[in-house]
């Protein structure tokens, strides 16, 4: 069984930690209706409740010892307002009181551990938990988790866009999925203990922040070793769906 298992059907995996599992689910973007309404004047309803369901849903589903959220917990980049830290913090309680919770700090998560409670916040350039590295890949992820068997990252969102026989297109979140490629790290990291890791880019849990078209002439990858650490990566549907190379789809 590989180390990092997607949930059927979700925007989450399972992994392999070697004594636990963990539950990871990336980019989460807490309030992010507040910033849609502010940073563009779009009106959306609150779907706090709604993410809150869906992620208790899956830890009763998967039953891990331990959740990770791989970055974006917030939305607001600065100081989140009473909206965005009071769904932060309804959602943390909401929890099991037994389940430890990992955050693997994004550029978006500001200060959180700075108020945030119960949670063990990471640097932003990651955390190496058993065999499997986690970083949000905003950053250069540190040495340690480029020594893992499996480098797990955010920050992307991800997508596809398909198109029918008759034209007709629809925008699908997927993972992407392939060798980490050394030399994307050449100037980063000289010294490494390479694994030959595999690259695991995950969709992003909240599906009103967007994401970048990878199979989309002239869409830009956000992260500082994509595409060039992904290669000839593959692409991967959340049905499981495996759509070949992801720069060919």
């Amino acid at each position: 069984m590989a180390l990092v298992e997607p949930v059927p059907d979700a925007p989450a995996a399972v992994a392999d930690l070697g004594d636990e599992r963990a539950l990871v689910v990336a980019d989460y973007h807490a309030g992010i209706e507040d910033g849609l309404r502010y940073e563009k004047g779009v009106d959306v309803d609150s779907r706090a409740e709604e993410r809150r369901d869906r992620l208790r849903s899956l830890v009763v589903e998967t039953d891990p010892d331990r959740i990770v959220f791989l970055g974006d917990l917030m939305h607001s980049i600065g100081d989140p307002g009473g909206a965005e830290r009071g769904e932060v913090e309804v959602l943390i309680e909401s929890l099991p009181g037994d389940l430890p919770v990992t955050l693997v700090k994004g550029n978006h998560d500001g200060d959180v551990e700075s108020w945030v409670r119960d949670v063990s916040v990471t640097p932003g350039h990651g955390v190496r938990l058993g065999r499997v590295g986690f970083a949000h890949g905003h950053t250069w992820p540190s040495a340690d988790v480029l020594s893992a068997d499996v480098v797990c990252v955010g920050h992307e969102h991800p997508c596809v866009r398909l198109e029918d026989e008759v034209g007709g297109t629809r925008v699908e979140q997927v993972w992407l999925r392939g060798p980490l490629k050394r030399e994307a790290f050449a100037d980063s990291h000289s010294d490494l203990d390479w694994n030959d890791p595999e690259l695991v880019v995950f969709p992003a849990f909240n599906g009103l922040s967007g994401g970048t078209w990878v199979n989309v002439s002239g869409q830009q990858f956000l992260s500082p070793f994509l595409p060039a650490g992904l290669g000839d990566g593959q692409a991967y549907l959340l049905d499981g769906t495996r759509l070949g190379a992801y720069r060919t789809v």
